[in-house]
């Protein structure tokens, strides 16, 4: 089953002229945990701005769960991406002046949940993302990776069925870097929720299923993990694009 599906795709931006998104075609397995890579400016986070229907797209079709974009009203497309798609992003967009449980809780604010229930929802996400201590702390008083986990919960509080991650993990150091892709390994693997990442770092990439190399407003081509271990991954995509140099 196709969990996230683009046909000919294509979005260009009307003051430049620029050609972002051309007849891009490609689609993610549900349950999958796929990246895209590409160089920086090469359109990544545009394609994952259409697919979570923050941005809009000119011509083609993006399907998430079988439901056609197109056919969402603007207030439909926001109602649906609350429930079904979490998005997380490079610079973790908490607020300054809430902790980080209620940073978390932000996406349920208009629901009728009692401070009880919200406090164990709360407390079961930070427990499985190994942030259930800190949870009264503000972001400014936490590392840059505990944000960034305080971030995916917020992302997965509403049980999305799809996780769109935007470079997750480009103002990270090694460390905080090895535990939010763990993360997002664990959330794929024991909760089944279909992950789709754009990256540009080899390492990130490798935690992945398959790797669609994007360049020039389209893939050009992808790499299967096909059983191989992380380090084993990690070198064969670093020799696949030697070989095919999308970078240049």
């Amino acid at each position: 089953m196709h969990m996230i599906e683009l046909i000919n795709v294509s979005k260009e931006y009307k003051k430049t002229g620029a050609q972002v998104l051309s007849n891009t075609t490609f689609n993610v397995e549900a349950g999958r945990f796929y990246a895209v890579m590409g160089s920086s400016g090469s359109g990544k986070t545009t394609l994952l701005n259409v697919i979570g229907g923050i941005d809009t797209f000119d011509s083609g079709e993006i399907s998430i769960d079988n439901v056609r974009l197109s056919a969402l009203s603007r207030n439909e497309m926001a109602d649906f991406r609350l429930n079904n798609v979490g998005i997380v992003y490079q610079n973790y967009n908490l607020i300054e002046c809430l902790t980080l449980r209620e940073n978390i809780l932000l996406p349920l604010h208009n629901k009728d949940i009692d401070s009880s229930e919200l406090d164990a929802i709360s407390g079961e996400l930070a427990s499985k993302l190994g942030i259930l201590g800190i949870l009264d702390r503000y972001p400014h008083e936490v590392s840059g990776g505990e944000q960034q986990r305080t971030a995916i919960c917020r992302a997965i509080i509403n049980e999305p069925k799809v996780i769109l991650a935007d470079e997750p993990t480009g103002n990270l150091d090694s460390a905080s870097t090895t535990t939010v892709m763990e993360c997002f390994r664990k959330l794929n693997e024991e909760d089944g929720i279909t992950i789709l990442m754009v990256t540009h770092e080899v390492y990130t990439a490798s935690y992945c299923d398959k790797v669609m190399l994007f360049k020039d407003g389209k893939i050009t081509g992808s790499i299967d993990r096909n059983g191989m271990n992380r380090k084993e991954f990690y070198r064969h995509i670093l020799a696949e694009l030697e070989l095919g140099e999308i970078y240049e």
